[in-house]
């Protein structure tokens, strides 16, 4: 059997290629949108992908099992489970979809995988025993656990209510989440766990970095799957619920695209944005049909000149796709400041992955900052500052873009607190006051929030350094 973990490390995704050297069939489970990875991978390894599974309806990223099915011609498995609400409905009714039920079974030529039901994180979740019968197994020797267990976590079972809008729907969930855990006792000690992300994804609080584990381990130190195993089901669901991150608004939307059908990529193929020369670029700018994301990664950098209107969504640790997704629409045309030309195909690819496919051009970042009248500057104080700041303008507000809990550990005396993915979503809540200083943590997430509420013609001056820097008499 050849298995091969595949990590975005953009998203801390992982997906599977799990092949048969024998018949020389491959399979893809949980795949992003562009698949030419896998088909090479599987190309440099003798196999062919016959066949594609996603564990549930991904609410971070889209899914490449429609493009794998209708373009590469695989067969696709796909849960049927969870009631009306939570089908794939792109795949009903096609010849190549292959609908599948707790206990199901299926084979990609001698390796065998069984479908279990492992509901909670969504209605619907799959997760796959994999046994390689062709190698003479008898027991399964892995679990594709997709979003059910992590390593050192579980999944969270917030996302509908917190990223969906299904109101109500958070509680119930721990507790299908806490049942379907339990059930997992039954399952032996040796077998492999296979998650569908690592540490820095937003579906979970407390992600290891570790690659994979096994089961025997993580019920001994995984503290979610530990409690649910050996506590009560009220204190799971409380302590599960608790501390998990505002998720980026984009997620609600991948749950529909994912649901309804992720649009395929044109001619099967990645955006292929154009360079632009400098003296194109203030064309583009004062056509203001475009967003620009500047892609250098010095916060202080872009504060102190950037483009006007442009945002700072820096590559490294996922950040592109954090800031595109939390404040773009899909509709809305891209054109990338990049440090150099090498960035262009990772860029684009960070962006079809979550539905943004319409980037439209590139230009290196120190041509298009060369190109007068415009760029811009970004008023900015320190944190230590901020006390002064506020008692010179005692009209200003502030606005902590951190999370709900840290929030509640404490803040500033009078903040509001809106998380820095959510504030496309709740701009309406953004206070009016003038200035309107921002903070967090560090200063990293406030320098995404910053442009954006810029672009909104908001404004706001930027508050950079610790938290534990502000000043004690202005807190509370």
């Amino acid at each position: 059997m050849f298995l091969r973990q595949i990590t975005d490390s953009s998203l801390a995704q992982n997906a599977y290629l799990i092949g048969c050297q024998r018949t020389g069939e491959a399979i893809v489970v949980d795949p992003e949108r562009d698949v030419d990875r896998y088909l090479k991978i599987a190309a440099d390894n003798d196999l062919k992908i016959t066949a594609v599974a996603d564990t549930h309806i991904h609410a971070d990223y889209l899914s490449g099992a429609r493009e794998l099915m209708e373009r590469h011609g695989a067969i696709a498995y796909l849960s049927a489970e969870g009631g009306p609400d939570w089908q794939f409905e792109w795949a009903k009714g096609n010849p190549n979809a292959r609908l599948l039920h707790d206990g199901d079974t299926f084979k990609v030529g001698n390796i065998e995988l069984k479908a279990v039901l492992t509901a909670g994180h969504t209605p619907e979740h799959m997760s796959f025993l994999v046994t390689d019968i062709g190698g003479g197994a008898t027991a399964p020797m892995g679990l594709l656990s997709g979003d059910f267990i992590f390593v050192g976590d579980v999944g969270r079972p917030d996302l509908l209510e917190s990223a969906a809008g299904q109101v109500g729907i958070m509680e119930p969930s721990a507790r299908t989440l806490y049942k379907s855990l339990r059930e997992t006792s039954a399952l032996p000690e040796h077998l492999q766990i296979l998650p569908a992300h690592g540490a820095g994804s937003a579906c979970g609080k407390a992600l290891g970095a570790v690659p994979t584990s096994v089961l025997g381990y993580e019920r001994r130190n995984n503290g979610a799957l530990r409690e649910a195993l050996e506590g009560s089901e009220d204190d799971f669901v409380k302590d599960i619920l608790s501390g998990q991150p505002e998720p980026p608004r984009y997620f609600a939307r991948m749950k529909r695209d994912n649901k309804s059908g992720p649009a395929l990529l044109a001619e099967g193929k990645l955006p292929q944005p154009r360079g632009i020369p400098s003296d194109e670029l203030a064309a583009w700018v004062h056509g203001g049909k475009h967003i620009l994301l500047d892609l250098r990664t010095n916060r202080l950098d872009f504060m102190k000149q950037h483009v006007t209107g442009s945002l700072s969504a820096p590559m490294p640790g996922g950040k592109l796709s954090i800031v595109a997704g939390s404040y773009i629409d899909e509709d809305s045309p891209i054109i990338l400041l990049v440090n150099d030309r090498d960035e262009v195909d990772e860029a684009v690819r960070q962006l079809v992955r979550i539905g943004l496919d319409k980037v439209a051009a590139w230009i290196p970042a120190s041509e298009a900052l060369a190109v007068p009248g415009i760029t811009s500057s970004q008023k900015f104080i320190t944190t230590g500052e901020l006390a002064e700041a506020l008692a010179t303008h005692p009209a200003a507000a502030v606005l902590d873009v951190r999370s709900a809990g840290e929030f509640a550990e404490g803040h500033v005396k009078g903040a509001k607190n809106i998380a820095y993915t959510r504030l496309a979503a709740r701009l309406d809540e953004v206070p009016d006051a003038k200035p309107l200083y921002v903070h967090c943590g560090s200063g990293l997430r406030a320098s995404f929030a910053v442009p954006y509420l810029s672009s909104r013609h908001r404004e706001v001056i930027y508050v950079d350094g610790a938290y534990d820097d502000i000043p004690v008499s202005i807190m509370e």
